[in-house]
């Protein structure tokens, strides 16, 4: 790992060469002004994927995206990606945990891992000055983990903690068990390792599953802060593990089904939905656009969400307090769109069928130009805010690098949006409408209405 040290010095010397200026006579020195930067990809020739905003922030943000999410689960190994990522912090073949931790705290640095059903991430923070250092690290976590049979044994108690702090939260609850109940493999699979498996992944399951996964035309390298330069050369010194696309996962097959997490909690979550579009698609952008239209929760803190849709119509069925929102959610080769809801037990039915009824109008052609100019804003502010944040911008960077080797600036993307017209709108909404429909609820469900009932 020494050679990482030599070559992002580099990065700090080129940051520093462009922020100098000289001073004038007067003592006062010239303001800094920096050229903006567009992103730069570049695709070497393993398939590795490399991606680089350099904003000349003295901090820098790197990440390791890998096509290795929970929907490449097999019956065998299901809750590897849930171990795999509580393991980041273990003994590699390079460093052990405790330099790891040691290492990349003395610098002020963070490293962490999350996952989704998709995508396994690995990040670190840094200064700009500290590339090095951390970047070591990051590149022992993902290419060389040693998974010791013990420490992985030593896991067992963190995973049955993240799984009792999930089972606190019914939105998680619920979300977990709507995609088990809509597909019939891959994105079924559960974020968190099932009970029948909490013990019984073994290091040999996590070896098997990098060996799988983790190739060079799965991963994408991605930086912000960091000279594009800098990023290939790592990249291409330590990154071209394995070549191939490794093992390719199934189409996810959409089934439709219920699930009912009947408890005492006498504030009954519900959501029911059905299958939309594949993300990056035309039709998956006008079903991001349809649930703002018909609302995706408060646009500013403690709002009332009086101007959605989805609120108006609820309002007319029932005086009891109640939450509705549109739930939309998008995949590599599927997606999920319908309506959540949390209302009291008693008002469940008509809380429900009153939201679906909302959804229906907007099929039947109910929607203004009005409406759809509101909601194509919000979308857009929305997303361009999100951008704001580092961590949704590389975010951002590492999926569209992942899913097809380029990226669409927020300029592109905010043309799309502007060209969703009434006709995409009710086309979505008719597609949810009369497509088979999955329902996932929890607490007393004495009043909630079965599916087929709705």
């Amino acid at each position: 790992m020494k050679g990482i040290r030599c070559i992002s010095r580099l990065s700090t010397r080129l940051y520093a060469a462009q922020a100098s200026r000289k001073v004038d006579n007067s003592g006062a020195a010239e303001h800094v002004r920096f050229q903006p930067q567009d992103v730069q990809m570049t695709r070497l020739p393993s398939g590795l994927v490399i991606a680089s905003l350099e904003n000349y922030s003295p901090a820098s943000k790197i990440g390791v995206f890998v096509k290795a999410g929970c929907r490449y689960e097999t019956p065998d190994n299901q809750g590897v990606s849930h171990v795999l990522r509580l393991a980041s912090s273990l003994t590699t073949k390079g460093a052990s945990a405790f330099r790891i931790c040691r290492g990349v705290e003395a610098v002020g640095g963070s490293l962490s891992v999350t996952s989704s059903r998709e995508n396994m991430i690995y990040s670190v923070d840094c200064l700009r000055d500290d590339i090095d250092t951390v970047m070591e690290y990051l590149i022992n976590v993902t290419t060389a983990p040693e998974f010791r049979p013990w420490e992985v044994s030593a896991l067992v108690p963190r995973v049955k903690m993240d799984k009792a702090q999930a089972a606190l939260s019914p939105q998680i609850g619920l979300a977990e068990g709507l995609h088990y109940a809509a597909y019939k493999n891959a994105l079924c699979n559960s974020l968190y390792c099932p009970d029948h498996m909490v013990g019984n992944i073994q290091s040999e399951h996590l070896h098997q599953f990098v060996q799988n996964y983790f190739t060079s035309a799965r991963m994408a390298l991605v930086g912000l802060g960091v000279d594009h330069t800098v990023l290939k050369q790592v990249g291409e010194q330590f990154l071209n593990i394995r070549s191939g696309a490794g093992t390719t996962g199934s189409v996810a097959q959409y089934r439709g089904g219920e699930i009912r997490l009947a408890s005492t909690n006498s504030v009954v979550h519900a959501a029911v939905v059905s299958q939309s579009a594949a993300a990056g698609t035309s039709e998956a952008l006008a079903f991001s656009v349809l649930q703002q239209l018909l609302g995706a929760g408060p646009q500013i803190k403690r709002g009332s969400c009086t101007s959605n849709k989805l609120v108006q119509g609820v309002a007319k069925a029932t005086a009891d307090p109640f939450d509705v929102s549109a739930f939309n959610a998008s995949y590599s080769d599927s997606g999920l769109f319908g309506i959540y809801t949390i209302s009291q037990a008693a008002a469940a039915g008509d809380v429900i069928k009153a939201a679906l009824a909302e959804v229906k109008a907007v099929a039947d052609g109910g929607v203004t130009a009005a409406d759809l100019t509101r909601a194509k804003a919000q979308l857009k502010g929305q997303f361009l805010m999100s951008l704001e944040a580092s961590e949704c911008l590389l975010e951002e960077m590492g999926s569209q690098a992942l899913a097809s080797g380029s990226f669409s600036s927020p300029e592109e993307i905010s043309k799309n949006i502007d060209n969703v017209s009434l006709t995409d709108i009710s086309n979505a909404a008719k597609k949810f409408v009369l497509g088979k429909k999955t329902m996932a609820s929890s607490g007393n469900l004495i009043k909630t209405p079965f599916l087929d009932e709705i």
